[in-house]
């Protein structure tokens, strides 16, 4: 299995389910998606599995349930792969281009108790902060998946690294619009060297957070 490239049909699959996202769309175009898109991401994991994986790919229908937005169909592509540490290395593609990250998206409650309390910290709060920095020097977007609109409990507002405190987790990456090196194998070679750029913050991650203690049905409560 020898990842070549995400296809221009992919992108175009993406534009025209944003155009018509709905179930007769999907059918009739569900050759163009487990050729074109499904095909190869699994390539594309493939190539990288061995360092950053295992690799999960995800499915592409919403959880429509508790939504107002009752479109069926996910309109990007996305697979993460997850490490024992806690670690996650993440790659999007979509109308929009393409994404690649790393770091810890959602903190169970364990680890995000650890977090902020090593961010408190004098050195590990400094050091993570100058990591943070490091990254966003060298072109990276360092943010957290979700986050608090104010300090959190037991912290104070005027707190020196409040930003880093409201958030409840920590991923550095980049984006990308449309461009013809996605076409080609070096999509991978990007990623990868995104997801190895950043490996002083899944270092820190890894010292001051680690992966959760808590049983996997308390995790996301």
């Amino acid at each position: 299995m020898t990842f070549r490239g995400f296809p221009t049909a992919l992108f175009d699959f993406y534009d025209g389910l944003h155009a018509d996202n709905s179930k007769s769309y999907w059918q009739a175009n569900k050759a163009v998606y487990d050729e074109h898109v499904r095909a190869p991401m699994e390539e594309f994991c493939a190539t990288l599995d061995e360092e950053f994986g295992p690799f999960n790919i995800f499915r592409p229908y919403r959880d429509v349930r508790f939504s107002k937005d009752k479109t069926p169909y996910k309109e990007w592509m996305a697979a993460a792969g997850h490490h024992d540490d806690g670690s996650v290395f993440y790659v999007h593609l979509g109308t929009d281009g393409m994404y690649a990250g790393t770091g810890m998206y959602v903190m169970a409650a364990d680890q995000l108790d650890r977090f902020r309390k090593a961010i408190d910290a004098g050195s590990t709060g400094e050091e993570l902060a100058e990591i943070v920095g490091d990254l966003r020097a060298d072109g990276y977007e360092a943010s957290a998946h979700d986050t608090l609109k104010t300090a959190p409990r037991g912290y104070p507002k005027d707190h020196p690294r409040i930003d880093l405190l409201r958030g409840k987790g920590l991923v550095a990456g980049r984006s990308w619009p449309v461009a013809r090196w996605m076409h080609t194998a070096k999509a991978a070679d990007r990623t990868a060297d995104t997801w190895r750029g950043a490996a002083p913050l899944n270092a820190w991650l890894q010292a001051n957070v680690g992966p959760s203690d808590l049983p996997p049905d308390e995790r996301r409560r």
